[in-house]
């Protein structure tokens, strides 16, 4: 039976109707999500914005200046001691002061330098005869070798001899009390031997390591030659001055490529 005019009216302006209630509703979603986008906006800028005027430039702490460094907290920029990686473990979040725009994770800087005064105290406990500095990444070679030079404490650069540690019958089998290593992922092998002997490690950890089973933690950059470069030329530092090792520190400069044409960031 055919419809009626009036039926199909009604059936046009049901149509109408619920078309005009889901453009409606589309438009409350909208206005809904435009909220709290600008919510979400709001509260990181109020998490955000007093974190920038504590730290000021990257990484760096307006406390800094009320606290002597060991060096300049430029001259820690300039070796890029501050930039991590873009992977930031549990462990080494809270060394952390933020991300950059691309990506890389920021150290804070004052933390760094009481970090590795913590460390130098720390290696100062220890006779150069019975500690060892393990650095397998190709980067920290040469730095590695020179504050072995420096300290006494005996270097094992490129490959670490298995067993060394933990084998009493080879012939190059030595005794430690301490084992520094450069990175606990590359160096890992020597990382084990001294769980495995209990012997208590000291490790320059970036942000994409973890840190169970080392005793003292030297958080900053440890992949470049740049930042190994700072962090030994100071623990070389403060280790001759607090064991009264009497011999003259080489400048940074030996220790830092081009170190004087290099500028700390923006």
């Amino acid at each position: 039976m055919p419809k009626s005019k009036k039926s199909e009216k009604n059936e046009e302006d049901i149509v109408v109707q619920e078309t005009e209630e889901k453009k409606t509703e589309i438009k409350d979603k909208k206005t809904k999500l435009a909220a709290l986008i600008e919510k979400a906006k709001e509260l990181e800028k109020s998490v955000i914005e007093p974190e920038l005027k504590k730290l000021g430039k990257e990484g760096t702490d307006s406390e800094e200046e009320k606290v002597e460094t060991l060096i300049p907290i430029e001259d820690y920029l300039k070796s890029s001691i501050h930039l991590g990686t873009r992977v930031i473990t549990p462990d080494m979040k809270k060394y952390v002061y933020k991300r950059r725009a691309d990506g890389l994770a920021v150290f804070n800087t004052a933390l760094l330098d009481k970090k590795i005064r913590d460390g130098s105290d720390f290696l100062a406990k220890y006779a150069p005869e019975n500690a060892i500095i393990v650095c397998k990444r190709e980067s920290g070679w040469k730095i590695a070798e020179l504050f072995s030079k420096i300290t006494g404490i005996r270097a094992f650069t490129k490959k670490y001899p298995a067993g060394i540690l933990t084998n009493s019958i080879l012939e190059d089998f030595i005794e430690t009390d301490l084992v520094i290593i450069c990175d606990p992922w590359m160096d890992k092998n020597a990382f084990n031997d001294a769980k495995r002997i209990k012997v208590p490690v000291l490790a320059i950890c970036d942000t994409n390591n973890y840190t169970l089973g080392i005793k003292q933690i030297i958080p900053g950059n440890n992949k470049s030659a740049k930042s190994l470069g700072m962090i030994l030329y100071l623990l070389a530092k403060t280790y001759t001055e607090k064991r009264k090792i009497q011999i003259d520190i080489p400048p940074i400069s030996e220790w830092i490529e081009n170190w004087d044409a290099l500028t700390p960031p923006k």
